[in-house]
């Protein structure tokens, strides 16, 4: 019976236990940093922003809605400030001219994406995200920039701060849901204390033990010393 049990319990367990080994290998041949696209992206050195621009930029402003933070820097060749309220999204401005210009428009996240990707590739897709989703969890909204550059790779541009806030790949997709299959959330692939990876590693626990309690058994040792014990006892009787 318990050897019948065990048998089930493995069948039950087998291919995911086989996803478990596939996607831990891939884990490891894996770079990460591939996988995450940044050796595609460039290496451009931070334009400066003059303090004499900035302080004149942020006259241009001072009119505006109040934030809890703000930060200066070079966007697209020319000097932006970001406004962050404690609520609310924040605000993006062009310090040469005071003009608020976030949310950004498609062609200025293209920019954008064109110029944190490696090489001379031009995006050729250029698509608005409003929901958060397994291939993208960062800030909303946000545009989907695609390059057809051999690794399907989309850079993701958040609306209100031009920044880039995600990189993907074929690689990373593929590593996303392998990553989905090792940690049995194959709805949101984050979650990995999910009551069935919890329910699939107590019964791969099951399986383990179990197969080592009865595994003298399977190399006919109980056989073995059940006959040596009657061997024993016949010795006895006769003498």
């Amino acid at each position: 019976m318990a050897s019948t049990i065990h048998k089930w319990l493995a069948l039950l367990m087998a291919i995911q236990i086989l996803f478990w080994f596939v996607s831990g290998l891939f884990f490891a041949i894996a770079p990460i940093e591939r996988v995450r696209s940044e050796h595609m992206k460039a290496e451009a050195q931070p334009a400066p922003v003059a303090i004499e621009a900035a302080a004149a930029g942020l006259q241009r402003i001072a009119g505006e809605a109040p934030g809890e933070r703000i930060e200066i820097r070079a966007m697209a060749g020319a000097p932006v400030a970001l406004v962050s309220p404690s609520e609310g999204r924040p605000r993006l401005y062009d310090l040469t001219s005071g003009r608020r210009i976030s949310p950004i428009p498609a062609a200025l996240a293209a920019q954008i994406a064109e110029a944190d990707h490696l090489g001379d590739q031009r995006a050729v897709r250029v698509e608005l995200v409003t929901e958060n989703f397994p291939e993208y969890r960062g800030a909303l909204p946000a545009w989907r920039v695609d390059f057809d550059d051999g690794g399907n790779r989309s850079l993701y541009v958040a609306q209100d701060s031009g920044t880039v806030t995600a990189r993907r790949s074929t690689l990373w997709r593929v590593f996303d849901f392998l990553w989905s299959l090792h940690i049995m959330d194959f709805k949101e692939h984050e979650d990995f204390n999910t009551p069935l990876l919890i329910g699939a590693t107590f019964l791969g626990l099951v399986v383990i033990v179990t197969g080592i309690i009865m595994f003298p058994s399977r190399l006919g040792l109980n056989a073995w010393r059940r006959r040596r014990r009657a061997r024993r006892e016949a010795s006895r009787s006769e003498a």
